[in-house]
Parts: structure tokens; C-alpha cells; sequence
């Protein structure tokens, strides 16, 4: 299988214990972040053409992983800062 890129380990790989626990801790980042997940794997299906969409579509679902990306971000950032 193909390497999936824009995966949260590539985007922030110095914050992997600080994901980790917020997985743990918050329930709320971890429905995040499992979306993210899901979405990603998406979009890297479609990118591939293993599963095709509409350019719309997919430019929706890039837009969505984004604005996910940001609120994880501004997560990790919070709990860095307090921590």
C-alpha cells in the first residue's frame, strides 16, 4: 500500500506524546482527529484515483481536512503552552 500523506504524525511529528494524550484525555479532540484521519484516507483515495470524485468534492474535502488541521493545531498549541 501507498504511503498517505498529510498524515497528524508528518504534520506535527514533535507533538506525537502531546496527540497522544489529548486522544486520551479529550474526547472531543479525538472525534477531531478521527475525522481527520478518515477524511485524509479519503482524499488520498480519490487523489489516486482508487476512488474518484467530482474536483468540487474533492476540493470540499481538502477545505474540511484544512479547517480540521487548524482546530487540532490550535489543540496541541493550548495544551503545549499549558503543560
Amino acid at each position: 500500500m501507498t504511503h498517505t500523506p498529510h498524515e497528524l504524525s508528518e504534520a506535527f511529528p514533535q507533538d506525537a506524546a502531546t496527540i497522544h494524550a489529548l486522544k486520551a484525555q479529550d474526547a472531543h479532540f479525538a472525534r477531531m482527529a478521527d475525522e481527520y484521519h478518515r477524511l485524509n484516507r479519503i482524499i488520498h483515495r480519490a487523489e489516486t484515483d482508487i476512488e474518484p470524485v467530482a474536483d468540487f468534492t474533492l476540493e470540499d474535502m481538502k477545505k474540511e481536512r484544512l479547517r480540521l488541521l487548524d482546530a487540532i493545531g490550535s489543540q496541541i498549541r493550548s495544551a503545549t503552552a499549558a503543560g
